[in-house]
């Protein structure tokens, strides 16, 4: 790998975070992005003076692969656990305390759902023990397994909103041995599937796991890939921004070649850590296969409305903030208390309270064609009806994120297969992102360092990242 010449075409935290990996090994590394700036969904921003996310706020402390790229580009000082992990959920009229006892919302006894579910709803969740066996054949949708073993209260006010969270999708499509396969696991081995999440739980128990389930970063989770680029320029990377990437074929000597606006790039090796549709595009000239899988990939948009208060006239629940059940006909998704959550953001700005909503989910279009002061609006009517806050707020940033949020419906893991199998026919040539093994950041940046193994002639992390994908985990209340 030293001395080899690398292009990495996408510099959201997969790509960046490859780029940072070539870079360790002695690889020069070309970083083409085609927004103006680095980063994807991970963005840094102001709003009331105060410093703020306006994308992903927090990573899965769990998983090694993210807190220690953060360590490795010198952010170790930086590392905060949320100030409270006590969340809340909007449903049938009232904030009520997020249960406690489940694996993303499938509770392992009836009594750990009390105060969201009815009387019906938890009496059905009994039922589950004297079902026969439900198979789930090679996977099978998150919402129609569990209702079908659990009654479809549990999802509709429990699974949906923590799985809307992640993916802002729709639980009945979603595919359970891609987003929770540790449920798809018990799936295949239990009956029931309360004594298979108790099963779960006995295990995470046996293995006592410490320390803080996620982790953020003082100054915003979008400063990481701020400093993962400077990381990889300081080891002689190049990263250009500005730069769509239009052409990519295979040359004759065996290398690559590389277009993007006026320059060609000639190497040696190519990791695409682009989104779907570009990633489709790109490969169709020499992978025409993997690029016809990757146009099957959908996509959910959604809005994040970042709101800012005098705290003289803000008073909230204690706790992170809420989720809202799409069957309870809000039009926002969730809420983060920021300045509850994030002790920084407090710190930083005592006389200011942030705190921001989402809307969108897949499928919904008619909500984020509103203008953003209607959508901000919206997030202060539903904000008045769940929490009684009616201040007007000092400032609100509203931030798009159209086709921000990769879908995995069932059989998204054979695609995945598919996908890696075509490209693997070509040397040189990965492929990293959200859409292949979770689209967590710890996830995304697993993703890539598989992709550099295996531009490298080591397939041994694709194959496992493709045959146990990275579960995305929800962050309490928010997005």
């Amino acid at each position: 790998m030293s001395g080899s010449r690398v292009v990495v075409i996408g510099a959201g935290i997969a790509g960046l975070a490859a780029a940072h990996r070539l870079a360790q090994r002695g690889a020069r590394v070309t970083v083409l992005e085609a927004a103006d700036r680095v980063g994807g969904k991970l963005l840094p921003g102001e709003i009331a003076g105060a410093r703020v996310d306006l994308g992903a706020e927090s990573m899965l402390a769990r998983r090694p692969e993210a807190v220690a790229l953060a360590r490795e580009v010198g952010l170790d000082d930086r590392l905060q656990p949320p100030a409270t992990a006590t969340a809340s959920i909007w449903t049938r009229g009232a904030l009520r305390p997020m249960p406690k006892g489940h694996v993303m919302g499938v509770p392992g006894t009836a009594e750990a759902l009390a105060g969201v579910l009815s009387e019906e709803g938890l009496a059905r969740i009994e039922q589950d023990a004297e079902l026969p066996r439900t198979e789930v054949g090679d996977d099978v949708a998150v919402g129609a397994y569990v209702a079908a073993r659990l009654g479809r209260e549990v999802v509709d006010r429990l699974i949906e909103p923590l799985l809307g969270g992640v993916y802002a999708g729709d639980a009945y499509r979603i595919s359970m041995r891609s987003a929770v396969p540790q449920l798809f696991q018990v799936a295949r081995t239990h009956t029931s599937l309360t004594e298979g999440v108790r099963e779960i739980q006995a295990r995470m128990a046996a293995n006592q796991q410490t320390g803080p389930v996620f982790m953020g970063l003082e100054g915003g989770l979008g400063t990481l890939p701020l400093a993962v680029a400077e990381s990889v320029r300081a080891r002689g990377g190049e990263i250009v921004t500005g730069a769509p990437v239009t052409e990519l074929r295979r040359e004759p000597s065996g290398g690559w070649r590389v277009v993007a606006a006026d320059r060609v790039l000639h190497a040696d090796a190519v990791v695409v850590a682009a989104p779907a549709p570009a990633a489709a595009g790109l490969l169709r000239a020499e992978a025409p296969e993997a690029a016809t899988e990757l146009d099957t990939v959908e996509y959910a948009s959604m809005a994040l409305v970042t709101l800012a208060y005098r705290r003289s006239e803000t008073a909230l629940p204690a706790g992170s903030g809420f989720l809202v059940p799409p069957v309870d006909g809000r039009t926002i998704k969730a809420s983060t208390f920021a300045s509850q959550k994030w002790g920084w953001i407090a710190d930083e700005n005592p006389d200011v309270v942030v705190l921001r909503t989402s809307v969108g989910r897949y499928g919904e279009t008619k909500i984020l064609e509103r203008d953003d002061t209607a959508l901000v609006d919206v997030s202060r009517h539903d904000l008045r009806e769940a929490t009684g806050l009616d201040a007007t707020p000092l400032d609100t940033r509203v931030t798009r994120w159209t086709d921000g949020l990769p879908q995995y419906p069932v059989g998204h893991h054979a695609r995945v297969a598919r996908i890696r199998e075509h490209v693997a026919k070509l040397p040189g040539l990965a492929v990293c992102g959200a859409q292949y093994d979770g689209v967590g950041i710890p996830a995304c940046i697993a993703s890539a360092y598989a992709a550099v193994d295996q531009i490298q002639g080591d397939l041994t992390a694709v194959r496992e990242l493709t045959a146990n994908p990275v579960q995305s985990l929800h962050g309490g209340a928010g997005e």
